[in-house]
């Protein structure tokens, strides 16, 4: 097995392959673009050997190099910055650079034991699912921006026709000002107005069947989550390609702290609290954001436990974290043995 340290930053991004003794076998930079990814993964297939990655964890500097690999189902490990303590010092060659740095992190993921250290690869069903996940939501972002110029086009044409976003996205919609356009007399204005929703329907039909691939995908993989109250094809499919592999995490508490739902004490004295962790995978902790608030909004259970929150003297926020917490323990426990827990939530 080889372990490819890598040191990440925002121009470029350094790798070292290292044996199982820590010894550098060979290394690479690129820059921290798309290509770069790919020459880095070309790189490291060429080894002729059984690989790992080990990834110091930046936040969102190894975030899309980190998404990269596990698209392409490599083997990703993250390494706290807190295990590199003193992990330099054990690099006999002088001075700092980046390949340095790089061979560090090899060797303190080897010190800890790759074992010990949540690796994340995703194979067969679970990385189909997220990359129609990343397909999809690609997709929707560029029929949001075609949909905002067509707005501007229909209000030079009909100034007092109001259209919304969100009707944009309905296919009745859609037909609706197709049918009107092509009654209208064909001026550059129009024939620039058909051309797009022209693309906003085919987009539409393309995005509703990868929905409906989604939804196959992910009652194969994991029809509990489907079950559950709140929780949609889309939120459901995020969850499962960002986590990765549920018997990765040896407890919901190390599944928390991935997603940045994982509250960071800051007590000191008398003074006991908690603030906000910023860190972890921000694509998933949206996701649990996005099952949360649909939680709130029709499962009366939730809106319990947030108003006893509330009497506790929290904020709504501060509320909707405890409650993010208690959502991550839940997708945990449904995703390694669905019959574990009960079906509502905890109101302590």
């Amino acid at each position: 097995m080889v372990t490819i340290g890598v040191d990440p930053h925002k121009e470029t991004h350094s790798a070292v392959a290292a044996d199982p003794l820590g010894r550098e076998i060979s290394k690479r930079t690129e820059a921290a673009v798309h290509d770069g990814f790919g020459r880095l993964m070309a790189w490291a297939r060429e080894l002729d050997h059984e690989h790992v990655w080990v990834l110091e964890d930046c936040r969102h500097v190894s975030g899309p190099f980190e998404r990269f690999l596990i698209d392409h189902g490599e083997s990703v490990v993250r390494l706290p910055p807190r295990l590199m303590a003193g992990a330099r010092d054990s690099v006999r060659e002088p001075g700092k650079s980046d390949p340095i740095d790089a061979l560090a992190i090899a060797r303190a993921a080897l010190r800890e034991g790759i074992e010990t250290l949540p690796t994340a690869r995703l194979a067969g069903a679970e990385l189909e699912i997220r990359l129609l996940c990343v397909h999809r939501q690609r997709l929707v972002d560029a029929r949001t921006r075609l949909a905002n110029q067509l707005r501007w086009e229909l209000h030079d044409l009909w100034p007092g026709w109001d259209t919304s976003r969100a009707r944009l996205r309905s296919p009745a919609t859609q037909q609706q000002i197709a049918r009107r356009l092509s009654r209208a007399e064909p001026t550059v204005r129009v024939r620039i107005a058909r051309d797009i929703i022209r693309r906003i329907r085919e987009l539409t039909r393309t995005i509703d069947q990868l929905h409906q691939q989604l939804a196959e995908l992910v009652a194969t993989v994991a029809p509990q989550l489907l079950a559950e109250n709140g929780l949609g094809v889309i939120t459901a499919a995020k969850l499962i390609g960002e986590i990765a592999g549920v018997e990765r995490f040896t407890s919901d508490a190390q599944l928390a702290r991935l997603a940045g739902c994982a509250p960071v004490p800051v007590s000191s004295g008398r003074t006991d609290r908690y603030r906000l962790d910023r860190g972890g995978n921000r694509q998933l902790n949206h996701a649990i954001h996005m099952l949360a608030l649909s939680r709130l909004r029709h499962d009366p259970q939730t809106a319990l436990y947030i108003a006893k929150q509330r009497a506790r003297g929290k904020t709504q926020r501060e509320a909707i974290r405890c409650l993010k917490r208690h959502l991550v323990r839940r997708i945990y426990h449904l995703l390694r043995d669905p019959s574990s827990i009960p079906i509502t939530i905890c109101l302590t």
